[in-house]
């Protein structure tokens, strides 16, 4: 699988590399470290203001101050590269930030790594913002990470019944050992709570119907070789996917881009943005 990881330099951008070494992948990723550099939006404040002296001059010396940081970041993620061993590349491009990323992406079947969280505003690479639109546009499953890397035990998949959802537990499935290592040759099944967040109105068979629903998914996990639990709430979806991955101390949650609508009352696509954003854990958005 090719896997694009995201870079500005920050710490949470470095951590993306550790989580791509640590994630259990069936098959070893190809890496591509990508570290964008967009002048032209550290000149676009100046564009329409009267020319005054020495703007041109700041300009310079904020690009070499760029410069100099890529270069730092470019060599910091060759070295970690090979001390991870991950076959894989280094590259640099010049553009506006998330649609250099996005060209670059992966396609469906790839994986983007991005930091939640970037530098400070004068450094131009607003990670924070550029995640939520990678979420949106990417094409491929979005990685936003949140924190150091460790070995993956609890999961937090959330299923709503559409077709997005089942993209979710298709990539757990194909993508991911169901077993981790737990030192001295040990191992030990991940285990993937898989959720489901009901209106707080009740409908007639509702529940019932919504719990057959994720018990297919748990069996599916099981039978692959996870340890798998249902878990079935009430009330905001966003809400209850991060408290549950709060509660039951997820390493990560697992979810589609999009619901199945606003009739279905779950709306996965407005869903998949606030957790990615305020989830303590890391976050995958599969599309």
């Amino acid at each position: 699988m090719n896997v694009l990881v995201a870079t500005d330099g920050s710490k949470h951008a470095g951590w993306g590399l550790n989580w791509v070494d640590t994630l259990p992948f069936v098959k070893p990723p190809r890496v591509t470290v990508l570290h964008v550099l967009d002048i032209a939006r550290l000149r676009a404040p100046f564009l329409e203001q009267p020319v005054m002296a020495g703007t041109e001059r700041y300009i310079q010396e904020e690009i070499r101050r760029m410069e100099a940081r890529a270069a730092k970041t470019l060599k910091g993620a060759k070295q970690q590269l090979a001390a991870q061993k991950l076959k894989g590349t280094v590259r640099k491009e010049q553009g506006a930030v998330a649609p250099t990323i996005l060209k670059r992406a992966p396609k469906r079947d790839g994986l983007l790594v991005v930091g939640s969280q970037g530098l400070d505003a004068l450094d131009r690479f607003m990670l924070g913002s550029v995640s939520t639109n990678l979420i949106h546009h990417s094409t491929c499953p979005v990685l936003v990470v949140k924190g150091e890397a460790s070995p993956l035990r609890r999961v937090v998949l959330a299923t709503d019944g559409s077709s997005s959802s089942a993209k979710a537990l298709a990539f757990v499935l194909a993508k991911f050992r169901p077993n981790r290592s737990t030192g001295k040759g040990g191992q030990a099944p991940t285990h993937v709570d898989v959720i489901h967040v009901m209106p707080p109105v009740k409908y007639p068979g509702l529940e019932e119907a919504n719990r057959k629903l994720i018990e297919q998914s748990v069996r599916k996990l099981i039978k692959a070789g996870f340890t798998a639990e249902p878990l079935c709430e009430f009330g905001n979806p966003a809400e209850e996917i991060m408290k549950a991955a709060s509660t039951h101390h997820a390493d990560l949650i697992v979810m589609g881009a999009k619901g199945l609508g606003a009739i279905a009352r779950f709306l996965l696509g407005s869903v998949s943005t606030r957790v990615a954003q305020h989830a303590n854990c890391s976050v995958l958005v599969v599309r």
